[in-house]
């Protein structure tokens, strides 16, 4: 099932922090405790989340 995004957090043009969620609005919530006035954007499509696992351990690279 293809219900996991991988997304980055940025501040400005620098990405602060890689990962990934089912849920980019609560997450997005949840990083502006750490780095305020940052924004997630989504990387690629919605995939499953064994690839975006795999994504992530490779440090956000396809």
């Amino acid at each position: 099932m293809r219900d996991t995004y991988k997304y980055h957090v940025k501040n400005g043009n620098r990405i602060v922090h890689r990962g990934i969620t089912n849920d980019l609005n609560r997450r997005e919530q949840e990083h502006q405790a750490e780095y305020p006035g940052s924004q997630i954007r989504q990387v690629g499509r919605r995939t499953t989340r064994e690839a975006a696992l795999e994504w992530e351990r490779n440090g956000g690279k396809r």
